[in-house]
């Protein structure tokens, strides 16, 4: 009995020794008891963490398959084995058998199925609401992600509120052993099956590699990927993964190559990104988003995941027989996809620029710029009609500046393009756009708005004044003997998404202006349009001497896609040259007359109207005309029963032309606003109307076939 005594009361005495020590019965009892609950506390979590590691967690399946389930709102199961423990630090979690159901609207039953699943989690990144994993084994798996038809809820966001995107955790290192993912999205209209398997590397720096490959199609256009993420055995260590990949679908090939900070971590990532194909477009229509249609191309650039943003850096390549060197940005913001891109073009070749307003790239590439011009109904057109993909522009924004050095092309001198395309909620805009014409600065504002159903394209073009001698150098003009300029600009307004459909229902007005100056033509005086002069200084071959112009207005009002001379009026120092008629964006049919009076007079001047009709694509020049035939014939009869000088009688022209006040010419006014100089209105200019002139000189749409024609 007293032994037992003493034992007991040496155990009191070791336990007060521990649970209060010296330096703690030194403590305030606040303090003391403060300390012992954090004691306590302590050991619990280690008895706990014993236990947990002892027994590996396992009596833990049950309340885990119950817990889980509740929280996913899913079936949870696990017919197998089962780990749940800390190793030290990081949680170990094993399971075999393991299953996890789909929501009911699923097509597939289980949203995850593996035979094994080995992991270790780090534990307080999870603490901070982060998911990273240091390794991850799976075996004999599947993953099925699918979104619902109204792509409002997914399978792996497991609530009730709208599904989020999918993010994969962080994997530092993986083992995957036949192991299959579907992904299922109708409203993309994507669907894709991958498998994967990691393959033990042999004699080689890498100790895995972890393939994968798959097929799959988007917007109905099949593909497939092929692809390995090779993991080096200093991984563990903090080292690099090395990620290659490789997919196409039909006539685009895309290669992604380079290092992973982990075997799932994008963020930070150093890749080579590569892409070609016969049209950047059909990358584009996997994506569901509209760019600009080009010739057959390569890109290369770096890129790299920063912050929610897929960055195209250091980019070069080639379209058609362009360059093109930039950077480009792809991020989500919002929920909705936004491009950002700077880009410049050293040389642009004209035929390039055709595909960016709807010509078909391919027979550019097979035809040259013939390709521009199609056969419709026996009758050549050159507008281009490629409709704009509404729905496409409906599901992105851009940002999008652009220059151009210099402009390939036979017939203008372009340079200098600077442009900035806009995107924003189905509002594209080009604005502005600048560029050097002949020395000449072209500026444009177009927008088209694809808000509503109906879509209203808007166009505000203008030309400050420009010299012609450089500007039409390469259709006969001289450089050196002209010295007058043009200035111009158009305001239009038209509905429809392409070219062809919102010129064709435009209304707006058009207008050319030539101020004082001189012109002159190397070859032919077509510029006076008078072929009597033309005919006499031909024989004498007198071509030398320019034209004196005192100003000009070539204006045209647009009603509904049709162009009516408003007016043609051009003042020189010798003819006043007037148009009539006009021109159809619908059909592009020209059906014009111009002629010239002389100021003075006249001798071998027919001072007929020069018809200008067919189409744009192939246009033509007139100058037999029934009033120059009449008058020729009146000039033989006069020849053979009078006397071959009464003959020329016939094409005297009496000089009578009224010269043109200066100012509603340079101001751009319209017909009505015109005068003489002696201030008289004018009756003899084309005053917006296709109709015949005033005077009955010149009838215009001479019969239904040409009115049919020109109405299109």
């Amino acid at each position: 009995m007293t032994s037992l005594v003493a034992i007991r009361q040496r155990t009191d005495v070791i336990a007060h020794a521990v649970w209060n020590p010296a330096w703690l019965r030194r403590r305030p009892k606040p303090l003391r008891i403060a300390i012992r609950a954090v004691s306590i506390a302590l050991l619990i979590l280690f008895v706990l963490w014993l236990v947990l590691f002892v027994t590996k967690g396992r009596f833990l399946k049950h309340p885990f398959e119950s817990i889980a389930g509740s929280i996913l709102h899913r079936e949870v199961r696990i017919d197998g084995d089962f780990n749940l423990y800390f190793a030290p630090i990081d949680i170990r979690f094993k399971a075999e058998k393991m299953r996890i159901s789909n929501p009911d609207w699923a097509r597939g039953k289980d949203l995850f199925t593996a035979d094994l699943i080995d992991t270790r989690i780090r534990t307080f990144p999870l603490i901070l609401g982060r998911q990273k994993i240091r390794w991850l084994t799976l075996r004999n798996s599947t993953l099925a992600l699918e979104w619902d038809a109204k792509g409002e809820h997914n399978s792996w966001t497991f609530s009730e509120e709208k599904g989020k995107p999918f993010h994969l955790p962080l994997i530092e290192r993986g083992s995957v052993i036949d192991t299959t993912l579907a992904y299922r999205d109708p409203r993309l209209q994507l669907f894709a099956d991958i498998a994967v398997q990691t393959v033990k590397a042999r004699e080689s720096r890498f100790d895995s590699d972890i393939r994968f490959t798959g097929t799959g199609t988007m917007r109905a256009r099949p593909f497939t990927l092929s692809g390995s993420l090779l993991s080096p055995n200093e991984t563990v260590a903090g080292g690099r993964n090395r990620l290659a990949l490789h997919a196409q679908a039909a006539r685009t090939t895309l290669d992604v190559a380079g290092t992973l900070p982990g075997a799932t971590q994008i963020e930070g990532a150093d890749l080579r990104f590569g892409v070609r194909g016969f049209n950047i477009a059909d990358l584009g229509d996997f994506l569901g988003i509209a760019v600009p249609a080009t010739r057959s191309y390569h890109l290369d650039s770096a890129l790299t995941y920063v912050g929610g943003t897929w960055k195209f850096t250091a980019l070069k390549g080639v379209f058609g027989d362009s360059d093109l060197a930039g950077s480009l940005q792809i991020a989500i913001p919002n929920d909705r996809l936004k491009l950002t891109a700077d880009l410049r073009t050293e040389m642009l070749d004209i035929l390039d620029a055709g595909p960016f307003i709807g010509y078909d790239p391919e027979r550019l590439d097979a035809m040259g710029a013939k390709g521009a011009i199609r056969q419709v109904g026996g009758r050549p057109r050159v507008l281009p009609d490629a409709t704009l993909r509404i729905d496409a522009i409906g599901r992105f924004d851009a940002d999008v500046h652009y220059r151009v050095k210099k402009v390939r092309a036979e017939s203008f001198p372009l340079s200098d393009i600077d442009l900035t395309l806009g995107l924003d909620r189905s509002l594209l805009t080009l604005k502005p756009f600048k560029a050097n014409l002949a020395g000449g600065i072209l500026t444009a504002d177009i927008a088209l708005n694809a808000r509503e159903p109906a879509v209203l394209t808007s166009y505000d073009i203008r030309l400050s004044p420009t010299p012609m001698g450089r500007l039409l150098a390469r259709f006969g003009v001289d450089e050196s003997g002209t010295s007058g300029t043009l200035s111009a600009r158009v305001q239009l307004q038209g509905m429809g998404d392409s070219l062809r459909q919102s010129l064709g229902t435009s209304n707006g007005r058009i207008v050319v202006i030539l101020p004082q100056g001189t012109f002159w033509t190397r070859n032919i005086q077509l510029a006076e349009l008078d072929f009597g002069t033309f005919i006499q200084k031909m024989f004498e071959k007198k071509l030398k001497d320019p034209v004196q112009i005192n100003c000009g207005l070539i204006g045209f009002t647009v009603r509904n896609g049709i162009a009516a001379a408003d007016p043609i009026l051009i003042d020189t120092s010798k003819n006043v040259i007037l148009g009539y008629g006009g021109f159809s964006f619908k059909s592009e049919a020209l059906d014009m007359s111009v002629r010239a009076d002389a100021k003075t007079f006249s001798l071998f001047s027919g001072q007929s109207p020069i018809g200008v009709d067919g189409y744009f694509a192939a246009p033509r020049i007139d100058p037999i005309s029934g009033e120059l035939v009449t008058r020729a014939g009146a000039g033989l009869g006069l020849g053979i029963f009078a006397s071959p000088l009464a003959g020329l009688l016939a094409f005297i022209d009496p000089g009578d032309a009224k010269a043109a006040a200066c100012g509603p010419v340079l101001a751009g006014a319209r017909a009505a606003a015109q005068k003489t100089d002696k201030g008289k209105p004018r009756t003899d200019v084309g005053a917006g109307t296709t109709a015949k002139s005033k005077d009955g000189r010149q009838p215009l749409d001479r019969a239904e076939e040409q009115r049919k024609k020109f109405k299109g």
